[in-house]
């Protein structure tokens, strides 16, 4: 039987994107005179994101005053995100040409979120509310024209819809949830890397969560294709927004039912079993063979841990 897991142990607050001490209000998105209020705060701040790069201040804050985040380049469109310690906060997402203007301008500094996260440049509560801006302003890049009728959407509801004027299809964001998982075998737990990952990494395998498909029958299906292994019983663990571009990540355990290991030489490169005491080097960052896992800001991690070390202090 596989280990049972308490999540809130599980989960540390080192896993990045899971904090937003913001209030939404999302209730009042679409009442204008509202949001023109909040929008006319003196101390309403706002990111800044030109493609999918931020934009921080000399003083290493990635919050502007709106006023001036929005004086920066071309604004394509501004999101409301919400209220905090009394002040509107927003996004700005400017043209992406943007960001190379502002990256030789002095005062400014543009950087990729990957980074700001994987460098613990700002808090967890900014970062989880970077990881709100960043996925609604790129689902605004990629749904500029009505899917029904071809017909250019425009903004509604303080950044949280695009409508269509031709055919009056609203359009909302979308986040793609994908599984993510551990498969165990007693003491041993899979793992696997793609070609695309740093050398001698390796992580829990992961796919998209297909429509009309279960977490679970999505557990045991991606690591039926990816790995060749069939599993039983599956546990969830937790979750985590993904800004990569706009996903939900979907942290599960799965017990092994079977452990001949056939992988999809599209999907990995490769795939193995490695021991507790194997994964626990990993998680140290002590591997005799110099393999590294990722980092604690990742889901990834802290579903290779919570197997790992299940049952020690």
């Amino acid at each position: 039987m596989a280990d049972r897991i308490d999540p809130d142990i599980a989960f540390g607050r080192t896993l990045g994107f899971i904090d937003n001490p913001l209030d939404r209000l999302s209730g009042e998105r679409d009442d204008p005179a509202r949001v023109a209020g909040f929008r006319s705060q003196p101390m309403a701040v706002s990111l800044v994101l030109a493609g999918d790069a931020v934009v921080f201040a000399s003083t290493g804050s990635p919050w502007l005053p709106l006023a001036e985040a929005e004086s920066l380049d071309t604004v394509e469109h501004s999101t409301f995100l919400g209220l905090g310690d009394g002040r509107a906060h927003f996004a700005t997402a400017l043209v992406a040409t943007a960001s190379e203007r502002l990256a030789v301008r002095d005062g400014f500094r543009v950087l990729n979120l990957r980074a700001v996260a994987a460098e613990g440049l700002v808090s967890n509560d900014d970062l989880g509310v970077l990881a709100q801006a960043k996925a609604v302003t790129h689902w605004h890049r990629q749904h500029g024209f009505c899917s029904k009728c071809g017909t250019r959407t425009v903004v509604a509801g303080a950044g949280w819809r695009r409508e269509c004027p031709a055919c009056e299809t609203h359009h909302f964001p979308r986040t793609d949830p994908v599984v993510i998982m551990l498969a165990t075998d007693g003491e041993r737990c899979l793992l696997g890397r793609q070609a695309s990952f740093p050398p001698g990494m390796v992580s829990c395998l992961a796919g998209f969560l297909e429509p009309g498909e279960s977490v679970e029958d999505a557990v045991r299906r991606e690591l039926g294709e990816e790995a060749g292994i069939t599993t039983g019983y599956v546990t969830y663990l937790g979750s985590q927004p993904w800004p990569f571009p706009a996903s939900i990540m979907l942290g599960c355990h799965a017990e092994a039912t079977s452990t001949d290991i056939r992988i999809d030489a599209h999907e990995l490169e490769d795939a193995r079993w490695f021991s507790r005491a194997e994964t626990q080097a990993l998680l140290r960052g002590d591997h005799p063979d110099g393999l590294t896992c990722p980092p604690s800001m990742a889901i990834a991690h802290h579903l290779m841990r919570a197997w790992a070390f299940a049952g020690e202090p």
